[in-house]
């Protein structure tokens, strides 16, 4: 097995290599030299630039979708108005391509509204505007090039009011089975407060995500998107990752990544009783109809990142890690991220580090053990949510969600 960039985590099961998944060419010449049999394409951008299609074009196996497929992420505007021409219910929404056009778009809705940067803006390009003032203000940063080609569009959609939950499933363009649920926790703070992140943590399965409305996702909202991308010629083949909003007309579809996300991930991972290469495999090469659904532990997982001081805006590099088998011993998984060997010292080389995850019977279980195996690991540069599953664990102790921190 080999990792591209990788990191020292994975370095223990793969060889790292150096590519550039931009050098399509170079890419394509590792593959044939090590006879490679299945490519992973993990992150979004390789996907939106159609790594997926050189490869599949030169007889290589892979997992992860086309180009055109993956505009279910790279655009915005291009999922919405899917979903407008196939019934698929999602927020109410108007695109725009300049800042005027945008203004008077939200004449179309109340406040608070929500403003997107149309294309692939690394979890950021998204605000939910309390007031006009905000809204128009959202609107001239993603206009400005704060956001580059991201930002040459933007999306203007009705808020919705409900519990967010995340519902994956994995397809090969024709079958379509369930990979479970998730909630993260997006906001830097505890309690909810400071600016959104890639993710400071999260739990698998979101029991807010009963198996009534499990199957209402996949029936209303994942099963006729691929469904449709294949009728309209751009079969989707890979893991696709559905943000949900629980509202009171009933799921709707937030937006949809291409990827297994990050820290979903993670906890996705821990509860997988199944062989995810077989399955990755068998995705690839159109057959998943042959295989078994995916098992997945009725046990909770939960994952709390460890990320570096002053992330997610400038964060420190550098920091030295130690501790990591104390935490393991303790029954927890640590998952690297922004890592990196310094003459053989583990430091940080990104704003999210760590995610440190475990699994227990419940969610009350599963953050207890995972906060045990954070205290083990010494990282001074280091900081954590400590309020990862609050809503859960609240719920477990028969109380109600409102946090009050």
């Amino acid at each position: 097995m080999f990792a591209s960039p990788g990191n020292p985590g994975i370095g223990a099961q793969a060889e790292l290599v150096s590519l550039d998944p931009a050098d399509h060419a170079q890419v394509l010449d590792f593959c044939e030299q090590q006879r490679i049999g299945l490519v992973v394409v993990g992150p979004e951008a390789p996907l939106v630039d159609g790594l997926a299609d050189s490869l599949r074009g030169a007889g290589v196996p892979v997992f992860g979708p086309s180009r055109a497929a993956a505009q279910l992420e790279g655009s915005k505007a291009f999922t919405k108005e899917l979903c407008a021409r196939h019934q698929i219910p999602t927020a109410g929404f108007k695109r725009a391509t300049d800042s005027t056009q945008a203004y008077h778009a939200l004449d179309s809705f109340g406040i608070p509204v929500v403003i997107k940067a149309d294309g692939l803006a690394a979890g950021k390009g998204v605000t939910v505007a309390m007031t006009r003032a905000e809204a128009e203000q959202a609107i001239d940063e993603i206009f400005s090039g704060r956001f580059g080609a991201a930002g040459a569009e933007a999306v203007i959609e009705e808020f919705m009011e409900g519990e967010e939950a995340s519902f994956f499933a994995l397809t090969d363009g024709h079958t379509v089975v369930p990979f479970g649920s998730a909630q993260d926790h997006k906001r830097v703070g505890d309690g909810d407060v400071g600016p959104n992140t890639g993710g400071m943590g999260a739990y698998s399965p979101a029991p807010v995500l009963t198996p009534l409305l499990e199957g209402e996702a996949l029936e209303r909202i994942v099963v006729p998107t691929v469904r449709a991308m294949a009728e309209e010629g751009m079969p989707y083949s890979g893991v696709l990752y559905a943000g949900l909003m629980l509202t009171r007309e009933g799921v709707k579809l937030i937006e949809y990544n291409a990827r297994f996300g990050d820290p979903e991930c993670q906890v996705l991972m821990l509860r997988l009783e199944d062989d995810l290469g077989e399955l990755m495999l068998a995705v690839a090469e159109n057959r998943l109809a042959t295989r078994p659904v995916p098992r997945l532990s009725p046990q909770t997982a939960l994952t709390v990142v460890l990320a570096a001081k002053g992330y997610p805006d400038t964060p420190a590099k550098g920091g030295a890690i130690a501790g990591l088998d104390r935490a393991e011993a303790l029954g927890a998984k640590v998952f690297h991220a922004g890592t990196a060997l310094a003459q053989g010292t583990l430091v940080a080389s990104g704003g999210r580090v760590l995610n440190v995850t475990a699994i227990g019977e419940n969610v009350t279980a599963a953050q207890a053990k995972a906060y045990a195996a954070v205290d083990a690991i010494d990282f001074a540069d280091g900081f954590c949510r400590r309020d990862i599953g609050w809503r859960e664990v609240l719920r477990e102790r028969g109380g109600h969600e409102d946090h009050d921190r």
